[in-house]
């Protein structure tokens, strides 16, 4: 994906906001250039997917590229069970992230040492589910599945998990990010259509965050990145933008109180 982008748009600094899985589709939020440096704060951004769960059979990387481990006869479960277990894991909850992700344990990314045959301990994490829904899937046995949760947070994961809640085992399949933040897949490009035209400005990258528009004699300082003892309400950090809603800088606040830059755009 950011090599195609690369040749697309002739840009050689291109970063993005957060992985797909290999067998994953959806969306994925793309900088390049400069605005590249503001993609930090689009990777605490919440996420959304559809995928299908499929029950009765658990695989090595929990979805379905995986080796079979174990089947069940789940044939019993019904679409009101599945969902009474999916509620159990909305809300504020703990994930032990797979074997295939890129937690770093050791010095090593996960998926390196799974590919190498070795299996580690992992800590589990806090993550936060918004919403699990479950309808029926494409064929018996198979789940439907709707799910906004927060950054970090691991699909196969939960599919697993909600197999072992049922009393047997499942993986994943299908999987589609519809969403990051305010980005949606309706208003995605694919990457065959991707161009120039498609591109949206810096603005649209931090538009989650507070705005400041700066006077003629701030957007001065901002533009030389220069500290502000000003009292911008909010915790931040602040989208500083000029009058034509140009993105000039993302500020922060740091320990003294002041506000220093972590982002500066606006050209000196």
């Amino acid at each position: 994906m950011v090599g195609r982008c690369r040749r697309i748009f002739g840009q050689k600094r291109i970063g993005h906001g957060g992985t797909l899985d290999p067998d994953a589709t959806g969306v994925l939020v793309v900088g390049m250039g400069r605005a590249t440096r503001l993609l930090r704060f689009l990777a605490p951004l919440p996420k959304s997917y559809v995928a299908e769960v499929v029950l009765g059979v658990a695989t090595s990387t929990l979805d379905d590229s995986g080796e079979v481990l174990a089947t069940y006869d789940m044939s019993g479960v019904a679409l009101a069970d599945v969902r009474a277990a999916a509620a159990a894991f909305v809300g504020d909850i703990q994930q032990v992230p797979p074997m295939v992700s890129a937690v770093s344990v050791g010095g090593r990314r996960l998926h390196e040492l799974a590919r190498a045959g070795v299996e580690v301990e992992r800590v589990a994490r806090p993550v936060t589910v918004h919403r699990f829904e479950v309808s029926l899937g494409s064929e018996p046995g198979t789940y439907r599945v709707e799910v906004d949760c927060s950054s970090g947070t691991y699909v196969r994961t939960l599919a697993a998990d909600l197999g072992t809640a049922l009393g047997g085992g499942a993986h994943l399949r299908r999987l589609r990010r519809t969403g990051v933040g305010p980005f949606t897949v309706e208003m995605a490009v694919a990457l065959d259509d991707l161009g120039p035209a498609d591109v949206l400005p810096a603005a649209a990258g931090v538009a989650h965050l507070p705005p400041v528009t700066a006077g003629e004699a701030m957007a001065d300082a901002v533009g030389y990145g220069k500290a502000l003892e000003v009292d911008w309400p909010g915790e931040g950090p602040w989208a500083v933008l000029d009058g034509a809603g140009v993105l000039l800088a993302v500020y922060e606040r740091v320990a003294d109180g002041r506000l220093k830059p972590a982002v500066v755009l606006a050209p000196h």
